[in-house]
């Protein structure tokens, strides 16, 4: 299964550290992130999770709830947070999935079929690919995917601004230009004509081309 933009996030039912879920409900009403790591006990990884865990409160704040995934069991995991605590200062305060047959990370395109239905045996190199984060919406369609190697520590701030800006675009029907930030201005979407944004936008825009309305970020 090949994902993409606006696919519906897969469903599933697996065990975490904090029981068992079934995806979709979990989600419920808001927005999710879910990060996934090639194994437990791996350096660059046990990075993520400890910073994750500190910035969660902005996830919160953003009706967002965060959870993690490992191609490892769940009992394994419940030793891993031990170490991330101790060496990133921080608890692990969401759920990590356990996925030791790789149903999810099949699911989820991050794995072939033919990488068989077991992780025991399986190194991070194995499972270099579960390196993904997929940003879902209350719809529970996918608004965003990024993929990194597994030499390259996740940056979980972007993370934070691509929340911003989908939770952003979805509100108002604006995009947000390079390097955006909170508060910045934004641009009027194509979709939306003239005349209906200067329903929305009395006060005009800035316009350097035809194509590009700029407007203070809607409040």
């Amino acid at each position: 299964m090949s994902l993409r933009i606006n696919a519906e996030a897969p469903n599933f039912t697996t065990s975490t550290t904090e029981g068992e879920i079934n995806f979709h409900d979990w989600i419920g009403d808001g927005w999710a992130v879910l990060f996934s790591h090639p194994k437990d006990f791996t350096p660059v990884c046990t990075t993520e999770l400890g910073y994750m865990a500190g910035l969660k409160p902005e996830f919160d704040k953003r009706n967002c709830k965060v959870i993690g995934l490992s191609v490892d069991p769940v009992s394994d995991h419940e030793a891993w947070v031990k170490d991330i605590e101790e060496t990133q200062g921080h608890a692990v305060n969401y759920p990590l999935i356990g996925d030791p047959g790789l149903e999810v990370a099949k699911l989820y395109d991050m794995l072939p079929d033919e990488a068989g239905d077991s992780s025991e045996g399986r190194t991070a190199a194995d499972n270099a690919t579960v390196r993904s984060v997929f940003l879902i919406g209350p719809d529970k369609r996918i608004k965003a995917m990024l993929t990194y190697p597994m030499s390259t520590g996740r940056n979980f701030d972007e993370v934070l601004r691509l929340l911003d800006s989908c939770q952003l675009t979805a509100a108002h029907q604006v995009a947000t230009p390079v390097n955006w930030k909170q508060g910045e201005d934004v641009i009027i979407v194509p979709a939306v004509s003239d005349e209906e944004a200067r329903k929305r936008y009395p006060d005009g825009w800035q316009s350097p081309k035809p194509y590009i309305r700029i407007v203070p970020q809607p409040q």
